[in-house]
């Protein structure tokens, strides 16, 4: 009997050094979230086919995204207009508008995650208030529910104006709620979350971007991470969401060693599509239920991982099963089977 015990006792730590503690991430039970979905300009055709299958799903959808012209004037890319023209109804998701900065400059060069612009607008209260004023006419112009901000990158490259970005968090929570508009407001993972940030908006953390074009190939999220930054999420205040992503990363092997050069984003569709041209297998990982294959093309290696909605499925579970009540998906466009997502 004690050398039957110690049999089972063996064969039980090594399931548990196999899957960890929780076991495989899989899609379990969950509180129901509020679901939020963004469609971005450049794939603004296939971005609203997926819409109009979700959207009896979907508690708002997010048109992206104004930017910044060269002038530090805040435009609307016409591909987010023409769609918001042809999507408003009554009944429907709420509609916002994103706003990001990005800077296009006159020759047609774009600088992303643009933090020198964000120093000249938030300079004084005039020129904050007059670019609140800015945005808020915009959404009032597109007719959207709300105001989504997505400026990136303040705490990481230009922490002098920390003060200054909160601030304006704070001037454009109170301009919303005098213009009966809803407020997101997107923040990295990185984000010091105990810098004082206002009541009221809804606060949207991206989850994702673990590993990517930065990186060597992995998940772009995985149970570690999630429960990590959910931890940290706690010094937000209550309204605290968090952002999934869908799709994956392609990176290709290099050199003898097989080491992985910058990888490139691709969607799940396109993912898919490569697997079956290369009758590729692919594996699911147990930390990030995520899938991965290997395949070769034109004597070149590649290693692929990406998200399905069985993927997104187990990310919203662990969130929803740790308090989280909104989960937002970035983003629609060249996904299979995102109705399947609960």
């Amino acid at each position: 009997m004690k050398r039957k015990a110690w049999k089972i006792l063996g064969l039980a730590l090594a399931v548990f050094v196999t899957t960890g503690c929780g076991g495989a991430l899989t899609g379990s039970a969950h509180p129901e979230v509020a679901l939020s979905a963004w469609t971005a300009y450049w794939d603004m055709e296939r971005g609203l086919a997926e819409f109009r299958g979700l959207k009896k799903r979907l508690g708002s959808v997010v048109y992206f995204a104004a930017s910044f012209d060269a002038n530090d004037h805040l435009t609307v890319p016409p591909e987010v207009a023409a769609a918001r023209e042809t999507q408003r109804e009554k009944g429907g998701p709420k509609a916002f508008l994103s706003f990001v900065n990005d800077v296009t400059l006159k020759n047609g060069q774009t600088i992303e995650k643009d933090t020198v612009v964000l120093r000249r607008v938030l300079q004084s209260d005039e020129s904050t208030d007059k670019h609140i004023a800015e945005m808020v006419a915009l959404a009032r112009a597109g007719a959207y529910d709300g105001i989504e901000l997505d400026y990136e990158r303040v705490f990481k490259d230009a922490p002098e104006i920390k003060e200054k970005f909160l601030d304006f968090t704070y001037r454009l929570s109170k301009a919303a709620i005098a213009e009966n508009l809803a407020l997101r407001i997107v923040l990295e993972p990185s984000v010091p979350f105990d810098a004082g940030f206002c009541r009221g908006p809804e606060y949207v953390v991206m989850l994702y971007n673990l590993y990517g074009t930065h990186s060597g190939p992995g998940p772009k999220a995985d149970r570690a991470f999630i429960e990590k930054t959910l931890d940290k999420m706690k010094a937000l205040p209550e309204n605290r969401a968090v952002a999934f992503s869908t799709g994956g990363c392609r990176w290709e092997k290099q050199g003898l060693m097989g080491q992985t050069g910058k990888g490139t984003f691709i969607d799940q569709a396109e993912a898919e599509a490569l697997r079956d041209k290369y009758r590729a297998t692919a594996k699911r990982d147990a930390d990030s239920a995520v899938l991965s294959f290997d395949y070769e093309a034109e004597g070149k290696a590649y290693t692929v991982w990406y998200a399905d909605s069985e993927t997104l499925n187990a990310w919203i579970a662990t969130a929803a099963n740790r308090g989280i009540k909104g989960v937002s998906l970035w983003r629609l466009g060249g996904n299979v089977g995102i109705t399947e997502v609960k």
